[in-house]
């Protein structure tokens, strides 16, 4: 999908290092949620309050940041340096329902996402969260 919208809009291929860990964590916030929000539609037509409480549950800090230490051991080493950066870096805001710890972690695994679909990786993404489901018993 992401070489469709570099085409269509005719933007460059950047170097993946150039970008901050916070833009990556940006990006990769929308595209987790728009992966989660597509499970849930298809799984059959419901009320929009129940959708919503169905992908809040998922999309949640708390949630993110269970399942990145879930999956820690199975990131490859760049994977998780990418996690890092994100974990580590310093959002100008904080969570209004969340922990610091938690916070943190969902910014680093919502980095891995972003970094993931900018690099062409949405297969790899895709396994991530599925198994990141699974392991939280949420599929």
């Amino acid at each position: 999908m992401e070489k469709g919208i570099r085409e269509a809009f005719g933007l460059p291929r950047r170097d993946l290092r150039t970008y901050s860990p916070l833009t990556l964590a940006f990006l990769g916030d929308a595209v987790y949620e728009l992966v989660i929000r597509t499970v849930i539609v298809e799984q059959g037509s419901r009320p929009p309050k129940e959708l919503h409480l169905a992908s809040s549950r998922l999309v949640k800090a708390e949630t993110q940041s269970r399942m990145a230490e879930a999956l820690q051991e199975e990131l490859t080493e760049e994977e998780r340096a990418v996690y890092r950066r994100g974990r580590n870096a310093h959002p100008a805001t904080t969570a209004k329902h969340a922990t610091t710890g938690d916070y943190r972690r969902a910014t680093g695994w919502e980095a891995l996402m972003g970094y993931l679909y900018l690099s062409g990786r949405q297969e790899r993404m895709l396994e991530l969260i599925q198994q990141g489901c699974r392991l939280l018993g949420e599929q």
